[in-house]
């Protein structure tokens, strides 16, 4: 006989799976066969406790030995468990042998309706010994199917079908329907837990709002929510109201799924990396941000950085901003905790904070700024060997009369309009004019040409003054060639003899072709690659030095 466990916390519909696995013609059931176990080891009361000790075997290792892992008459035995019975001293067969699927349910669903029958704890809803659970059955190399209540109830057939499957047993519709009334298995404990399901025929549909949640619970759902959605993440098959219908996407660079990012005040994984929704940058993109490169143990440009993350933070009348030395804490602490010390990108935010109400208002932020520190494995972003195409944007940039690109903010709905454009013409990015039909830049880059030996790039009047942008104009006159900041036209690019575009994610990106023009010889032009070599000399050879990292220099770099 081959043994499969269910295991769950209470009030998850577990009963009514084991109703449903009760009618197949292939299963016996046992309904919390360490039930008697658990009370007289916990001393835990029931108003049944008594007769239950009395009727039940107390002993651990007879009951896993004897009565779970017993003889039986069919193929299958199916044991519905409580995850807070599994206690220390049973024995390891209970784990190691068997098929074990997890039932979980939301406790914004379990909390209003569990206190009318047992007072509420975290204890009593054993969703920490559920993580434990999934845990020790991933170590043991067996990572148990997890099923949804809400999934069950919205869909019983599928979810029963994805659950047979994956316990890789045969599905049977006469899984989905029972008569009303208690059956033989039951527990004696049915009269005081089990007197809905007794008038149930089979699955009910889920109820299309939920009942209003008892805010006394409000500190406990805080404590187990988190670990509802530690399950939840490991589904295989989930949807919900708003979920996307869209398969897992790949990352451009898979080593990034394990992450750790700094936000607020703390170091957390890629999936608990998150904002509250009263945060500034979610309410209004109020916020300013920077890009930092790590090159080989060092940040590029860092004082820079912060020198314009202040004066953005400044601008837009932050208060309580972090200091200069607590942000470079955040970072290094960051990049050492990932291993980052090379071909690392950071994407640097400061928000206005958290809120007390939703609202415009900054009056609304009385908590302080919030950091956000996320290094990512990233190798330059544009192909700058063979070169990118960039096409015209309609829509123009900003002018300093709306919206001053001087101040480095997270609101780029002007530029991400100019990248739709750029994505629906399938090249790499957009140019961007300014109100007068003059070139000011891309929508994630500055730009700059060269006609006749002499390098020219827009005015950063409508566009923001990169670092990047700087660096280059200071290379640019170190390897003695001709330096004009002008307004340029855009037949002007079109006719160039080279085009670039410079940016903190790709360096010195060389263009090859404009709005179907090609420019120059269509690669790589002599005055971007003398300036592509001095950039990297000066990348090898500046920036400030992690701490520590000296101590780890030989560690491969995982990209």
């Amino acid at each position: 006989m081959e043994v499969i466990h269910a295991w769950s916390a209470p009030r998850s519909l577990s009963t009514t799976l084991m109703y449903s696995f009760a009618q197949r013609d292939d299963i016996e059931v046992l309904d919390e066969p360490l039930y008697a176990v658990f009370l007289k080891s916990t001393g835990v009361d029931r108003p049944y406790k008594d007769e239950l000790l009395s009727k039940m075997d107390c002993d651990g290792e007879k009951v896993v030995k004897d009565i779970i892992y017993g003889p039986g008459k069919k193929k299958y035995r199916f044991c519905k468990h409580i995850s807070k019975q599994r206690l220390l001293g049973l024995p390891s067969e209970l784990m190691s042998e068997g098929k074990h699927f997890i039932l979980i349910r939301n406790p914004l669903n379990i909390l209003p309706s569990f206190e009318k029958i047992h007072p509420s704890s975290f204890h009593e809803l054993g969703l920490g010994e559920l993580v434990s659970i999934y845990s020790d059955l991933c170590q043991m190399g067996t990572p148990p199917a997890i099923i949804d209540a809400d999934e069950l109830q919205r869909d019983p057939e599928a979810t029963l079908r994805s659950l047979c499957d994956d316990l890789e047993i045969p599905f049977q519709a006469s899984m989905l329907k029972w008569e009303a009334g208690p059956i033989p298995e039951d527990g004696l404990w049915a009269p005081w837990w089990y007197e809905t399901l007794h008038k149930s025929t089979g699955f009910s549909s889920p109820q299309k709002y939920p009942q209003t949640f008892p805010l006394m619970h409000y500190d406990l759902l805080e404590q187990c929510l988190p670990l509802y959605n530690i399950l939840r993440r490991h589904m295989k098959h989930k949807s919900s109201l708003l979920s996307s219908t869209l398969p897992p996407p790949s990352l451009p660079v898979p080593e990034n799924a394990k992450l750790l990012a700094w936000v607020g005040d703390e170091i957390v994984p890629r999936e608990m990396a998150k904002v509250s929704v009263f945060d500034s940058v979610v309410q209004g993109g109020d916020s300013v941000w920077e890009g930092l490169r790590i090159y080989k143990g060092k940040v590029f440009k860092l004082e820079e950085h912060l020198d314009r993350l202040s004066d953005s933070a400044k601008a837009l009348a932050f208060n309580n901003v972090p200091t200069r030395e607590e942000i470079k804490e955040a970072i290094f602490r960051t990049l050492i905790t990932n291993g980052m010390f090379d071909n690392t990108h950071i994407r640097l935010s400061l928000t206005r904070g958290k809120k007390v109400t939703s609202g415009m208002s900054p009056a609304f932020n009385r908590y302080g700024c919030t950091l956000i520190v996320l290094a990512e494995w990233k190798p330059p972003v544009y192909d700058n060997d063979g070169g990118i195409v960039l096409v015209t944007a309609t829509t123009r940039r900003n002018s300093p009369n709306n919206l001053d690109s001087k101040i480095h903010h997270n609101n780029l709905l002007n530029n991400i309009l100019a990248k739709i454009e750029s994505n629906n013409a399938n090249v790499d990015d957009a140019i961007m004019l300014d109100k007068d039909g003059f070139v000011s830049e891309t929508n994630a880059t500055n730009i700059f040409m060269v006609k006749k030996d002499r390098v020219l790039t827009p005015h950063a009047d409508y566009c923001l003054p990169g670092i990047t942008r700087a660096t280059v104009m200071e290379l640019v006159v170190k390897e003695n060639f001709i330096l004009e900041e002008r307004r340029i036209s855009l037949s002007e690019f079109h006719t160039a003899d080279e085009v670039w575009t410079t940016g903190t994610m790709g360096e010195l990106s060389p263009v090859v072709k404009i709005d179907g023009r090609v420019i120059g010889e269509g690669k790589v032009g002599p005055v971007t690659r003398r300036l592509q070599n001095a950039y990297k000399k000066l990348t090898d050879g500046s920036g400030v030095p992690i701490p520590t990292y000296q101590e780890v220099k030989n560690l491969e770099p995982c990209v």
